[in-house]
């Protein structure tokens, strides 16, 4: 059997884009969409998803294209990069808050 081949992410991210990607998907989780939750899952499930997330693969068809498009650039550089969370765009205080307000729905 051949080992796997190395093959190209989707396309290759920088780090303003995924910086401008969790803006845009914090204020969609902030707000009070049908699609708000399921940003908010994807987001919590990011920065902890042992205690606050659980993302169904499911809801990236279930969102705006323009949406899941956001949330597939975070996937294509957390595929590219080592590990990296939110926090390091200064996001944390953000994130924080979407775990409290979820917390309370």
């Amino acid at each position: 059997m051949n080992p796997p081949q190395r093959r190209p992410v989707i396309r290759a991210v920088t780090f303003e884009e995924v910086g401008e990607a969790i803006g845009r998907l914090i204020d969609i989780a902030r707000s009070d969409t049908g699609q708000s939750a399921r940003v908010a899952d994807f987001l919590l499930a990011w920065w902890n998803g042992d205690d606050n997330g659980h993302f169904p693969i499911l809801h990236l068809c279930n969102c705006d294209a323009v949406i899941s498009e956001d949330m597939l650039t975070i996937m294509a550089h957390l595929a590219q990069e080592p590990t990296v969370y939110p926090d390091a765009w200064g996001y944390r205080e953000a994130i924080e808050a979407l775990v409290g307000v979820t917390a309370r729905k």
